[in-house]
């Protein structure tokens, strides 16, 4: 499986940026997809999930209701709408699947990732 990341760029805070990542060499619907991100200095941060049946969960308070996550499976693209950006969600956000269909556990298990793509909030 192939995943390829596209979207990132340079924002003013309280701009909005919609991520994209397609999915080649396998199926689309039946993974989880999620998105993650890191930013320079810290470790890799889980941003949220869609489940294999569309379910969604977002980490904390600091995406939700900011970020949206979606899905095209005629695309086979999974999507990051974020707005109202803030200088602290600079970062490179990374997709990520699992290698299990219809996987059905309590927590996600990403074992695939994309090579990432830069998110910058600046004045």
């Amino acid at each position: 499986v192939q995943l390829v990341e596209s979207g990132g760029g340079l924002v003013q805070p309280g701009d909005s940026l919609r991520l994209s990542c397609t999915v080649s060499g396998r199926t689309f619907s039946a993974y989880a997809m999620g998105w993650f991100r890191q930013a320079p200095g810290k470790e890799r941060e889980f941003v949220g999930g869609m489940r294999w049946n569309g379910a969604v969960t977002y980490n904390g308070d600091s995406v939700k209701g900011r970020f949206t996550i979606s899905r095209d499976i005629a695309k086979k693209t999974v999507y990051l709408q974020m707005n109202n950006l803030r200088p602290e969600d600079t970062a490179v956000y990374f997709c990520a699947t699992e290698s299990v269909a219809y996987g059905s556990g309590s927590r996600f298990n990403f074992d695939s990732w994309g090579q990432g793509t830069q998110v910058t909030v600046s004045l």
